[in-house]
Parts: C-alpha cells; sequence; structure tokens
C-alpha cells in the first residue's frame, strides 16, 4: 500500500504528464523571448500575438518553473512578486483622488486608482490558467510558496495576491460535490488513499472497507481540476455513537445494512490541496453532506463525528511540567501515586506520578493502571477541551479539531476513553476520541454560540466533568 500512499510521486506523474503537453505548446516560442525567466514573465505581459501566442508563452514559463531545482524556484517566486504595482502611477492616482472637485471625479479617480493597485503579477498568475492544468498548476505554485515565503516580504505579498485569486474561484458555488465508491476510477482512489490525513489507509482491502455499501466518502470538486479532490469525508452508517476507531475500521466486522443504522459516524476529514491553505471548505462539506444523508436515509437520528484530539497530549505535557498547582486533586494525585509507586526519596507529586505513567511503554494495556488513570485524563481533556483556550479571553478553543468542529455548528458530545489506541492516537491524544454531535436543527445556534459569543456548546455531563466535578 507503500504505493497508495505516495502523495508526492503521484502528483510528480500528473505533472509530469502534463507538462509534456506543455512542452509541445512552449515549442513555438521564439528564442528571444526564452531567454530568462524574467523576460519570459515580460514577454506573457506585453501581450503581443494573440490568443494563441499568449497561451504559448503561459505554458513555456509553467514548464520552466517545473524543471527548476529548489533555489530556482525561490528565484522563480521571488522573480515573480517583483512584477508588483508601479509606485509613482499609485501616488499619481492617490494625488488625484485626493484633488478631486467632485463626486464623479473623486469616483473616476478611485477606479483609476484600483486599476493602478493590481499588480502585474496578477495578470501573469491569471494567464497561466488559460494553459491545461492551470489552475492545478497554481494551486501547486501556492504549496511551494508557502514552504518559502517565512521571512520573504516580497512572497509574502505574492502570497496574499494567489490567495485571493483561487479564494475566488474555489468559491463554493462553484464546487461539484461528488461521492466517491469503489466503482471510482483506480486514480481518483489511489489519490484518496495518498491524501487521507486522519486514518491512514494501509491496504486495498481497508479502501475497499471504508467504501462499503454501509460507509460513504464524498469530495468537492472544482470544475477545472475534475479528477483531483480538494477536501473529502468519510462516514460510516452505524447504530449508536461510535467510541472506538479500532472497532468502526475493522475489517472483519460485519457489514450493517444501511436501513438498519441510526447514526452516521463522521470519521475522518482531509484537505488534499496545501495549496488551498486558509481557503475554507470544510463547514460547507459537513453540513452538505448531512443532508444528503438525512435524504437518503430516513431511519438516521443523529449525525455525529468520531475526532482526535490532537492537542491533548502536547497540553497535558506542558501543564504537568509547568507544575499547575490546580491540575489534579488530591484524591487523584494519591490514587496516581499507589498506581506508579517510585523508589525515589523524595515524595513524589501527583503531576510526577502522571508523567512517569504516561512515558511507560504499554501503559494504555495495564488494566490496574487504566482504572486510576482514566477518570484523570478524562477529566483533563475535558477541560481542555470546554476550559482551555487562545485569543482574546481565550474565547477560541485550544484544540485545533475542537475549533473546527465548533465554528462549524456542532456540539461536544461525548469523551471516549481509549477510542484511538494506535501509535499517533496515544501519541497525540492519549487514546481519547470526541464525538461532536451535529443537530440539523441547532446547528446555526451552536455556530452563533461558539463564533459569536465564545460559549463551547457541549453536553451537561461533560460540562460539569470540565469544571471537576461528576
Amino acid at each position: 500500500m507503500s504505493d497508495l500512499a505516495a502523495q508526492t510521486g503521484l502528483f510528480d506523474r500528473a505533472m509530469r504528464r502534463v507538462a509534456t503537453l506543455w512542452r509541445d505548446m512552449a515549442a513555438t516560442v521564439s528564442g528571444a523571448e526564452a531567454a530568462g525567466i524574467a523576460e519570459q514573465m515580460r514577454a506573457c505581459l506585453d501581450g503581443r500575438g494573440g490568443e494563441v501566442s499568449a497561451r504559448n508563452r503561459a505554458a513555456r514559463l509553467a514548464e520552466a518553473y517545473l524543471t527548476l531545482d529548489e533555489a530556482g524556484r525561490t528565484d522563480f517566486l521571488l522573480t515573480l512578486a517583483g512584477f508588483d504595482s508601479d509606485t509613482a502611477a499609485v501616488a499619481q492616482a492617490m494625488a488625484a483622488v485626493a484633488e478631486a472637485p467632485d463626486p464623479a471625479a473623486r469616483a473616476t479617480a478611485k477606479a483609476r486608482l484600483r486599476r493602478v493597485l493590481e499588480p502585474p503579477r496578477i495578470r501573469l498568475l491569471t494567464q497561466l490558467t488559460t494553459i491545461p492544468n492551470g489552475v492545478k498548476f497554481l494551486v501547486d505554485l501556492r504549496a511551494d510558496l508557502l514552504s518559502r515565503q517565512k521571512g520573504e516580504p516580497l512572497l509574502q505579498a505574492l502570497d496574499a495576491d494567489l490567495r485571493a485569486l483561487l479564494a475566488s474561484w474555489f468559491d463554493v458555488g462553484f464546487l461539484d460535490l461528488r461521492r466517491i465508491d469503489w466503482n471510482s476510477p483506480a486514480a481518483l482512489l489511489e489519490r484518496l488513499a495518498g491524501y487521507e490525513a486522519v486514518h491512514r489507509i494501509r491496504t486495498w482491502r481497508d479502501l475497499k472497507n471504508r467504501l462499503d455499501s454501509d460507509r460513504r466518502c464524498y469530495a468537492f470538486f472544482h470544475p477545472r481540476m475534475p479528477d483531483e479532490p480538494l477536501i473529502f469525508v468519510e462516514a460510516a452508517l452505524v447504530r449508536g455513537l461510535a467510541g472506538s476507531v479500532q472497532k468502526l475500521l475493522d475489517e472483519k466486522a460485519p457489514v450493517l445494512d444501511p436501513r438498519e443504522a441510526d447514526t452516521a459516524i463522521f470519521y475522518s476529514i482531509s484537505n488534499c490541496q496545501r495549496g488551498l491553505d486558509g481557503i475554507s471548505f470544510g463547514n460547507f462539506l459537513i453540513k452538505r453532506v448531512v443532508a444528503l444523508l438525512g435524504e437518503e436515509f430516513r431511519n438516521l437520528k443523529q449525525f455525529a463525528t468520531l475526532s482526535p484530539v490532537p492537542g491533548f497530549a502536547r497540553w497535558l505535557r506542558g501543564a504537568l511540567e509547568g507544575g499547575d498547582a490546580g491540575l489534579l486533586s488530591e484524591e487523584e494525585a494519591a490514587s496516581l501515586r499507589t498506581a506508579a509507586p517510585t523508589d525515589a526519596a523524595a515524595p513524589e507529586t501527583g503531576a510526577e506520578a502522571l508523567s512517569r505513567i504516561l512515558a511507560r511503554r504499554g501503559w494504555v494495556r495495564d488494566e490496574p493502571t487504566l482504572r486510576v488513570v482514566e477518570p484523570v485524563l478524562t477529566r483533563l481533556c475535558a477541560r481542555y477541551l470546554l476550559v482551555e483556550g487562545k485569543g482574546e479571553g481565550n474565547r477560541r478553543a485550544l484544540d485545533p479539531v475542537a475549533h473546527f468542529h465548533l465554528s462549524n455548528g456542532a456540539r461536544v458530545e461525548r469523551l471516549n476513553w481509549r477510542g484511538d489506541v494506535s501509535e499517533k492516537g496515544l501519541r497525540e491524544g492519549n487514546g481519547l476520541m470526541v464525538n461532536y454531535l451535529y443537530d440539523p436543527a441547532r446547528i446555526e445556534e451552536y455556530h452563533e454560540a461558539y463564533v459569536g459569543e465564545g460559549r463551547r456548546p457541549a453536553a451537561t455531563a461533560l460540562r460539569r466533568l470540565a469544571r471537576g466535578w461528576a
């Protein structure tokens, strides 16, 4: 399955195929125009010839970029960023606005100011969309740009322009929502496996299991990138809230008749295009899929996630190392010291005992230890999700997955002990997972509560647990 997950190799093969077409188009470009990157960019902006010539020059530019090494690509992007607005023209246009004698003249002056403010590089970027796979090229170009822009104001300005263009081109109103199933093209299934970012797809059998009759997978596509998913969500049709991802993805588990399911569990959502970072699709995707599944299966009563808590272990390590006096109760500290006795001469704190337990390999399989650790970690995870935060007044949930689902209008419904006992699940979330509930009748209410007021909707039992009492 390593071939299935070789995302970079897949992209390289696809781009090599389209680069051959670009090379054929670019072959008609004169040697003078092909002399250097800056000259090629100026030739694109000059617009000599006609539409066909313009496309050929753009193809030459894209093909040149793909042949460059890492340093060459950085130089290319810096050169592109250098095609900025004319400072003198901008100053002149601003003065015209300030000196306009009446509203009509001011409106005309403002229109001219807007035109001169637009840097030529935006026209260059737009020209690249006219070539085959040009939109995908720009998405991948931005992925390169994101890895290079730190500490480079010119590249940051270029990224702002490109991100704005992509945000308008990839508005959700332009996207197609499609179901992916086992009968989808093999190339698309290969991409799906390569893009899966939450629970790695290990074999073809694993992939087939995720696309069985009691499962659903939906993705957003752009008309100019019809074979490239932008984001996809995987769902399982089950009875009741799922509490273990290992059981949910068990290939040997019997297939449930979807008509007998009462719950749709969204267990994975993956963004596929690094170059579209900062352009949100996930909130629209989940809401659209909730509506689709509700129409297809009238028997579904609940729509929820089985989500990781990727920041919990890191936060807890910091809290334990920082000596948070209110982190553990005296009773909890005593039980932890009993569960993990030490030969140290000095008395050990509860925080030190918990740190030692979590650092011990195989702690999750030691039943006596688990009986002590479970209530402690579950309470601390509730606090992490519902109390800890960042931003003004700690209004934003510290956990990125919690922030995503709360922003979308979900509520924190249930914590699942040993929900993910994989190496990654233990390393990031100490084995805990969360059910976020999407109630179609209250999505907007919960969205406003979190985004507008900073409140985090949650089940009553979890709110009590987060405050330290059951």
